[in-house]
C-alpha cells in the first residue's frame, strides 16, 4: 500500500516540473517544491499559479512548501522527483551539501547529462551513490500542457525495483493519468532522448516543407533505430510498440506542443542554432540530447543515420537541405 505521508519534492520550476507537482496534489495532501529563483516562488504565491508556463493552472498554494534551497528540498523530503532541463542538472546537484544515497530519485529529465553522455539513473548511481532500486524514470506520451487540462495522458513508471515502480505509479495515477509499470529504465532513458532528436528532424522536413508521407517514413525508421541503439546498449526484452517508446515518439514528432519539433522546424526555415534557440521560450532537449548520442555511439558504432544528419545540421553546419535529401536515399 502506497504510504502517502512520505514527503515527495518536485525539483525544477519549468512545465514538466508544473504538470507533476499539478499530478502529485491529486493525492497528496501537501508537496515540496524546489525552485531556482525566489521571485518565481514569491509570484507563483501571489498568483496562485506559475507564472512562466502553464499559467491557466491555478494550484492551492498553503499545500505547497516553496524553497530556492535544493538542500532544504533534500532534508525535508523522501522522494525526489527531478524536472529540470539535463543541461542544467549537474549545476543543480553541484550545490548540494546533503547526501541523496538514502532518498528515492525518480528522474522526469527526458534529457542526457551533457560532457559526461550519461543518462540520468547512471549518473545519479555513479556520482551520488545513490543505489539503483532507489533510482526511477517517469516516461511516456505525457504532455505537461495536456495535463493542464486534464485531457487523458499515460505516464509509465520505469525502476529496477518493481515494487517501488508499482509505489509511485500508485502517486501519479489519477483519474486523468494512467499508469504501467517497467523494470526497463536504461530503455526508457535512451528512447526519451533520442525521440528528441527524432522530433527536430521530423521539424526540419516539416520546416523544408516535405509532407505527411516522408515524415511517416522517417519516424517509421527512427523507431527502428531507437530500438537498434537500445539493444546495443542494455540488451533486454523490449517491446518497442510500447506507449512508453513508440507513442512518445509519435506525440514529440507530431504534437503542437513538442518544443523539439517547433525547434527543428525553424532550423528546416533557415533559422540559425543560436537565433532558434533564442526566439524559443523552453529548452529544446534535443539538441543537447543529439550531441551526447553522437558522441556515445563512437564506442557502439550502431547505424543511426537520422541522428546522424541531425548531428551534421546542428554541430557541423550542414545544409538541412543536403542532410535531408541524402537521407531520404537511405531510407525505406
Amino acid at each position: 500500500m502506497c504510504d502517502f505521508s512520505k514527503k515527495v519534492a518536485v525539483l525544477g520550476g519549468g512545465s514538466w516540473a508544473t504538470a507533476l507537482a499539478k499530478i502529485l496534489l491529486v493525492k497528496h495532501p501537501t508537496i515540496n517544491w524546489y525552485m531556482r529563483r525566489q521571485d518565481q516562488i514569491d509570484d507563483f504565491i501571489r498568483l496562485s499559479k506559475n507564472p512562466s508556463y502553464l499559467t491557466a493552472t491555478k494550484f492551492d498554494t498553503s499545500r505547497i512548501n516553496f524553497t530556492n534551497n535544493i538542500n532544504d528540498v533534500v532534508r525535508d523530503s523522501d522522494i525526489l522527483v527531478l524536472a529540470v532541463p539535463s543541461p542544467f542538472l549537474k549545476s543543480h546537484l553541484k550545490k548540494l551539501r546533503r547526501k541523496i544515497n538514502r532518498k528515492i530519485v525518480f528522474s522526469a529529465i527526458k534529457g542526457m547529462v551533457p560532457d559526461e553522455n550519461m543518462i540520468v539513473s547512471d549518473y545519479l548511481h555513479y556520482y551520488y551513490g545513490v543505489p539503483m532500486e532507489n533510482i526511477g524514470v517517469i516516461a511516456g506520451p505525457c504532455h505537461a500542457e495536456e495535463v493542464a487540462f486534464e485531457r487523458l495522458s499515460y505516464l509509465t513508471i520505469g525502476c529496477v525495483d518493481r515494487e517501488q515502480a508499482r509505489d509511485m505509479s500508485q502517486r501519479f495515477a489519477t483519474p486523468y493519468v494512467k499508469t504501467a509499470v517497467s523494470d526497463d529504465v536504461d530503455g526508457l532513458e535512451y528512447s526519451s532522448v533520442m525521440k528528441n532528436i527524432y522530433a527536430i528532424a521530423a521539424g526540419i522536413c516539416h520546416g523544408l516543407k516535405y509532407g505527411d508521407n516522408f515524415i511517416a517514413v522517417l519516424i517509421s525508421n527512427a523507431s527502428q533505430e531507437m530500438n537498434r541503439f537500445s539493444n546495443a546498449i542494455m540488451p533486454l526484452h523490449r517491446n518497442i510498440n510500447e506507449s512508453a517508446y513508440l507513442g512518445d515518439l509519435i506525440v514529440t514528432a507530431y504534437s503542437k506542443f513538442s518544443r523539439n519539433r517547433l525547434f527543428g522546424n525553424m532550423i528546416g526555415k533557415g533559422y540559425s542554432v543560436k537565433t532558434a534557440q533564442m526566439e524559443m521560450e523552453m529548452i529544446a532537449e534535443g539538441y543537447y540530447g543529439t550531441k551526447c548520442i553522437h558522441e556515445l555511439n563512437q564506442k557502439y558504432q550502431v547505424n543511426i543515420p537520422i541522428v546522424d544528419a541531425v548531428y551534421n545540421i546542428l554541430y557541423e553546419r550542414s545544409s538541412p537541405t543536403l542532410e535531408i535529401r541524402r537521407l531520404t536515399e537511405q531510407l525505406a
